[in-house]
């Protein structure tokens, strides 16, 4: 039980750490903050000049994913963008937000958070996307309003469900969910959902199926959130992920484990893990062009990888520090 609490107090802190405080606004930067006709470009970070290599901390993550459908992997930090590509970092050059409830999708990917230092955008972020590695932002509702923490989209169908937990012009304290990019928001019943909601995700291709990771478990729903069923017992939700035919779900009991809800039958499988201590699976993502290829991030600023469908794995930053 002691381990719990521990693993509860780090949650509880990673979380609220860059959570409402605006970075320091420097010199404004000129830039087109909408493009709404952007497609991915697919094309090599290492090629991009809006990316220069990395070799500093990689701190404050608060989302992965392969943005753009790109063999790269995004991490969201509380100063910008980072990005693994073929055994390489890479960090953006300009336009560094902190981003929060970052979701990949296959055309880039959608956030909210703060504006970054010296980037001349209303602040909170709202609810915005980029469909061009960050260089722009489209800003789909909330800005100046909200910070959505606890945000989950689909990769395909781009169905955003947010948990708003302070009033704004269009949404009470709740459950939300938009199928249009923020028009029309439908608040959810949510029933038997539990509290202290840490992520979101949502299905990539049938957007009423939704899953949450809560301090009192892992909560999937079928029903477009209107109703959720609790997948596990005496643990605590981690993180939330889904492929096509299953929920990733991460929690903690006595130790970390991964799992693999199969939803075509019910079944669960336990997923093999690293050693860890006193540590659990933050954010997890697999590679849309090869189920093989897994990532995570845990609580303790660890970076996992495996190229074999997680029979082994690879630590690629360890607390925080590049390998």
């Amino acid at each position: 039980m002691k381990k719990r609490y521990i693993l509860i107090a780090i949650i509880s802190f990673v979380l609220s750490a860059c959570g409402n405080q605006a970075p320091e606004q420097e010199k404004s930067v000129e830039k087109d903050s909408t493009n709404s006709n952007h497609q991915s470009t697919h094309s090599a970070i290492a090629a991009d000049e809006f990316f220069a290599p990395f070799s500093g901390n990689l701190e404050h993550i608060h989302g992965l994913g392969y943005a753009g459908n790109q063999q790269a992997i995004f991490f969201a930090s509380h100063d910008g963008l980072k990005v693994y590509e073929d055994g390489s970092w890479y960090s953006a050059t300009e336009f560094n937000n902190d981003y929060m409830g970052f979701n990949a999708v296959d055309k880039g990917f959608y956030t909210s958070g703060h504006p970054g230092k010296g980037v001349d955008l209303e602040n909170p972020l709202g609810l915005s996307r980029s469909y061009d590695n960050g260089k722009t932002l489209e800003f789909l509702g909330f800005q100046g309003e909200s910070d959505f923490h606890a945000m989950g989209v689909g990769f395909e169908n781009h169905t955003v469900y947010v948990l708003n937990e302070q009033k704004n012009s269009k949404m009470d304290v709740g459950l939300y969910v938009t199928e249009d990019d923020g028009e029309n928001w439908d608040k959810l019943a949510a029933t038997n959902l539990g509290e202290k909601i840490f992520s979101i995700a949502v299905h990539p291709a049938n957007s009423k199926i939704v899953a949450v990771a809560s301090e009192e478990g892992i909560f999937l729903s079928e029903d477009r959130g209107e109703s959720f069923t609790l997948l596990t017992s005496n643990l605590q939700g981690t993180s939330v992920f889904f492929s096509t035919d299953a929920l990733w779900y991460g929690a903690y009991g006595k130790e970390p484990i991964l799992m693999k809800y199969l939803l075509s039958n019910s079944s669960q499988e336990k997923v093999n893990l690293p050693q860890m201590e006193q540590d659990a699976v933050m954010y997890l993502a697999q590679n849309p062009q090869n189920e093989k290829e897994v990532v995570f991030y845990s609580f303790n600023g660890d970076v996992f990888i495996t190229q074999d469908g997680t029979s082994t794995w690879e630590k690629i930053v360890s607390a925080g520090t590049i390998k």
